[in-house]
């Protein structure tokens, strides 16, 4: 189910990002970098093992996981969080846990296209 997911993946458009980074904590500064960037997401799998490689001329991230299984994370604007995830009607959703904080990252697949919703 995850092998959709499989791919280069661009970003196109984005809508509010710049407030869900706000809620995150993140500083004035890296939110001015993370709203120019265009980053692109390449997902991949080898064997059971996912990996989410994002790049983009403010950071590159990588983060590698088997699907249901806690990992440690350290995030694109540094935060480390405990993180899972899963697979939940069609979507992979990632859910970041630090500081009695809690972050969701669903992504799905629309006619062709990687959408990506983020809440806090």
């Amino acid at each position: 189910m995850c092998n959709k997911f499989v791919g280069s993946w661009k970003l196109i458009s984005s809508e509010n990002f710049d407030d869900y980074m706000k809620e995150l904590g993140v500083g004035l500064a890296t939110r001015k970098l993370s709203n120019l960037a265009r980053p692109k997401t390449i997902i991949s799998m080898k064997g059971d093992e996912v990996t989410v490689r994002t790049e983009s001329t403010f950071k590159n991230t990588q983060i590698t996981f088997k699907l249901g299984q806690e990992f440690q994370e350290t995030t694109a604007d540094g935060r480390k969080t405990k993180t899972v995830v899963t697979l939940e009607k069609g979507a992979l959703v990632q859910v970041q846990k630090w500081n009695g904080k809690e972050s969701t990252i669903r992504r799905k697949l629309i006619d062709g296209r990687m959408v990506v919703v983020s809440s806090s």
